[in-house]
């Protein structure tokens, strides 16, 4: 039967706090230094979306990638795709490595586009590490206004 944390541990003899407890702590995962991190994927792949009044603006910060290993596509008529691969570096045999934080893999990220968008011409451009997709807009057409003269 699983145990239920109580208000009062019993057997440490101590006030249980709700706010503390690791749930997962007994459990046997492996140390961090130990998982793959060939297939960790890049989850923090941060993308501001503006809108301007020409243009919806997206920027995705992507250090160390170079262009070709990023892609943008437009897919089922209005949905931006951004994706691409960061991968491995090299390992050799003579190197000790100490701490492996930078992520690799690949990462996707996907938008659903406002009617408004023009999809035939998105533009794409990378520097120094920041993509930029610029989605210009359609112009909003004013509605005619014809003043109507009042008799009487």
């Amino acid at each position: 039967m699983a145990m239920i944390p109580s208000f009062f541990d019993n057997r440490r003899g101590t006030i249980f706090d709700p706010f503390t407890w690791e749930p997962f702590k007994d459990f046997p995962f492996p140390p961090s230094s130990l998982v793959s991190h060939e297939n960790s994927a890049f989850v923090n792949t941060r993308i501001d979306w503006k809108e301007t009044p020409e243009a919806h603006v997206f920027k995705a910060d992507l250090p160390g990638l170079k262009k070709e290993e990023v892609k943008v596509e437009v897919e089922d008529e209005r949905v931006l795709q951004i994706s691409g691969e960061r991968s491995v570096e090299k390992e050799d045999k003579n190197d000790t490595w100490h701490r492996v934080e930078r992520s690799s893999g690949n990462f996707l990220r996907r938008f659903r586009l406002p009617e408004n968008a023009k999809v035939d011409e998105v533009k794409a451009s990378m520097e120094n590490g920041v993509l930029t997709v610029t989605v210009p807009k359609e112009e909003v057409k004013k509605p005619d206004v014809k003043a109507i003269e009042i008799s009487g």
